[in-house]
């Protein structure tokens, strides 16, 4: 295996193609690429590109058709192929098909199915429905009244996070309460959680408020606990809140750099980056110095405002503080030049990087991957891909999501699909960002069996179907013509509790009005009252 830093040359070939063209956004594929990256899948037979090779996983004969989809292709079937069903979870799961006014009628269901709880299995089912709180707080009550069973620390933070998430804040106290009495079951996860929900319900003050009553739970006010709330509150938009709570504790919690560079992250995201050199400066007084992280925040900003020239600027003040941009520096730098077109000078980030001694990550590698497809370069972007592993770069699942969305936009149906089944290979879980181009292009081109395969696919790796998803069903099926697979989902996802957009809403009544589907526009109107009260 060739050593990571020859990874320098295969770019800088790319590099030399790219140069001797006039318009780089338009190229398709490089005529001048080197011969070796032409041909060193022909050369050796044996160490032919597995990109090129011939689909044969228990691929669509054993992950589709194996799955007898053949009369509702708007049914998600319950078993994937290859996958041991567990029968206690799939028991549990068809109980819970069913909606129930509260939890209390679960434990009734539940109560006669002849299953007994354990941590495993509870675990699974939180996972499942951790955007239906009815259903999981119900397993969660039915399994601790199981005899001799214990939830442990765990599950009980898992379902304080989901009341929160669905913003049943008096059941998330009483539960706290409960563990509170519990030896060591609230620590600063927990708190954190709390936080975090109150927080994206807009409660920032209530957030607030649990951070100075911490102590009360046992979880220490320090350092470690007055970051995570700032950093919450910064992620949920909330940088001023996040400084106000720097100005109340500063003089009796000690601040860290970590203090600093996340307020300075929150002014960049808000794109207020001279708020952000003002906290640099405070970072400096208080004996603190900007890290590559702090740069590489202010690098971002500029990068957003597309201001190449301060962004240099940055970089040279690095280089004189004798703080080198790590890989994650370069690989904001790469995509903010490849979304503005620079394609020539974000291959020549390559050169500073080798000048600068920092080794490519996967990361910037996936950035790089990013910008080639987008330039039109998508056989380029594959070559890059296959060299990663070949030169004992890891690949992660972002590195995959990046390969899944660019073949899904250049329409590469078997390749999208192919990458997915490698990730079960290399042992990677598929996020949700994995599923979401495949399952557009599914719609688009009315691909009803793989779409359902595909959704099983999701629900088997635990992966949350959620508003995003179901919008993205229901539109782009209602794109694609087929209506009534489209009213399943909307009803499917209202069954749930999840409160569709207003688009989405109106949209599908257009469309059933426009293709005479009275019935059914009928049907999908009267759920309009439940929608409204739901929100």
């Amino acid at each position: 295996m060739l050593p990571r830093h020859q990874n320098f040359n295969l770019i800088s070939r790319l590099r030399t193609g790219l140069s001797t063209h006039k318009s780089l956004c338009t190229i398709t594929n490089s005529p001048n690429l080197p011969a070796s990256l032409k041909t060193y899948d022909t050369q050796n037979p044996s160490a032919t590109s597995w990109l090129d090779q011939d689909i044969v996983f228990p691929s669509l004969a054993s992950w589709v058709e194996a799955h007898k989809l053949g009369g509702d292709s708007s049914k998600v079937v319950r078993h994937s192929l290859g996958e041991k069903p567990d029968a206690d979870v799939d028991k549990i799961d068809k109980i819970l098909e069913q909606r129930y006014p509260t939890p209390d009628y679960v434990v009734q269901a539940l109560n006669e199915c002849g299953v007994n709880g354990l941590s495993d299995l509870v675990s699974q089912v939180l996972k499942r429905f951790s955007n239906d709180w009815i259903p999981a707080f119900g397993v969660f009550i039915w399994a601790k009244s199981q005899t001799g069973y214990r939830h442990p620390p765990e599950l009980c933070n898992a379902m304080v996070d989901i009341l929160g998430k669905s913003k049943e804040f008096k059941l998330m106290w009483e539960l706290v309460e409960e563990m509170n009495r519990a030896s060591e079951y609230v620590t600063l996860d927990t708190m954190t959680k709390i936080m975090r929900r109150l927080a994206k319900a807009g409660q920032y003050d209530d957030a607030i408020d649990v951070f100075r009553s911490i102590q009360r739970f046992g979880v220490s006010r320090d350092t470690m606990a007055m970051n995570a709330l700032m950093d919450l509150l910064v992620k949920e938009k909330s940088v001023e809140h996040a400084r106000k709570v720097l100005v109340e504790f500063k003089d009796c919690i000690p601040c860290n750099s970590h203090t600093y560079n996340v307020l300075i992250f929150g002014y960049c995201i808000c794109r207020k980056s001279e708020e952000a050199q003002k906290i640099m400066d405070e970072m400096k007084k208080d004996g603190h110095y900007p890290d590559v992280i702090s740069y590489t925040s202010l690098i971002e900003a500029y990068c957003w405002e597309k201001d190449f020239c301060k962004v240099d600027a940055v970089l040279e003040e690095m280089q004189e503080k004798g703080c080198n941009p790590n890989a994650t520096t370069y690989s904001i730098i790469v995509r903010a030049l490849g979304k503005a077109r620079k394609i020539g000078e974000a291959l020549e980030v390559y050169e500073k990087m080798k000048g600068n001694s920092c080794l490519p990550n996967t990361s910037f590698y996936s950035s790089f991957i990013l910008v080639l497809s987008k330039a039109g370069r998508f056989e380029d972007a594959t070559k890059i891909f296959d060299d990663m592993a070949k030169q004992g770069v890891g690949l992660d699942v972002l590195t995959y999501k990046t390969m899944i969305s660019s073949a899904c936009v250049h329409q590469k149906e078997k390749l999208a699909l192919k990458l997915l089944w490698r990730m079960k290979e290399d042992s990677l879980k598929p996020d949700i960002r994995t599923y979401t181009p495949l399952l557009k292009m599914f719609c688009k081109k009315k691909r009803m069996k793989l779409l359902s395969f595909l959704l099983e696919h999701m629900l088997k790796n635990d992966t949350k179907i959620d508003l995003g998803i179901y919008s993205i069903l229901v539109q782009g099926l209602c794109k694609s013509g087929k209506l009534k697979e489209a009213c399943f989902y909307f009803e499917e996802m209202v069954s749930k509790g999840i409160v569709p957009k207003n688009f989405i809403h109106r949209m599908l009544l257009k469309k059933l009005e426009e293709n005479g589907m009275a019935e059914d526009q009928e049907r999908i109107e009267k759920l309009s009252a439940s929608i409204l009260n739901m929100s």
